[in-house]
């Protein structure tokens, strides 16, 4: 029988403050998800922002999860043994709050930010990779997620715009 999730690694004699920060850099078990994990962390942010976010919360919510991230992904990183491991998720989650942030919480909004969210995830346009590669640790996980999200919520902020002006 296949495994839903990737085996959790890392997890053998962990302190426990180690192991919340493993979980909180993984946002539990999304990113030990065998099909795209960084894609099924922003997906579970998206679904959670539907039901519990507010403009306000996301605004918030950010620099928690920037300073909680960055913490929890360089140590991860350690646990791991691996630069940016695709385990660790927190970057996503917080990249997706960027893209959605100062912006009404709809349905649509929230599937337009996720696939904008992942495109320029995923693309890394400049500089984007380079912030990736040469920040340190943690803050270069977290920091390139935040400029894919700062792209997006550009991107997303036009297309609201268009949208008025030309009535669609």
């Amino acid at each position: 029988m296949k495994r839903l999730f990737k085996q959790n690694p890392g997890t053998i004699d962990l302190k426990p403050f180690d192991y919340i920060l493993k979980n909180i850099a993984t946002l539990g078990p999304a990113g030990y998800s065998p099909f795209a994990p960084g894609t099924v962390g922003t997906a579970v942010t998206a679904i959670l922002c539907l039901f519990f976010a507010t403009r306000t919360s996301v605004l918030l919510i950010i620099p928690l999860l920037f300073i909680m991230g960055t913490i929890a992904s360089d140590r991860a990183e350690g646990i791991f043994e691996e630069k940016d491991s695709s385990y660790i998720v927190i970057d996503e989650a917080t990249g997706f709050l960027v893209t959605i942030a100062f912006h009404s919480i709809t349905p649509l909004l929230v599937l337009i930010g996720f696939v904008l969210f992942r495109f320029f995830d995923i693309l890394k346009p400049f500089p984007i990779r380079q912030a990736e590669t040469r920040l340190p640790g943690g803050l270069g996980v977290m920091f390139d997620d935040i400029m894919a999200g700062i792209y997006a919520n550009i991107v997303l902020t036009l297309v609201l715009y268009f949208k008025d002006v030309i009535r669609i």
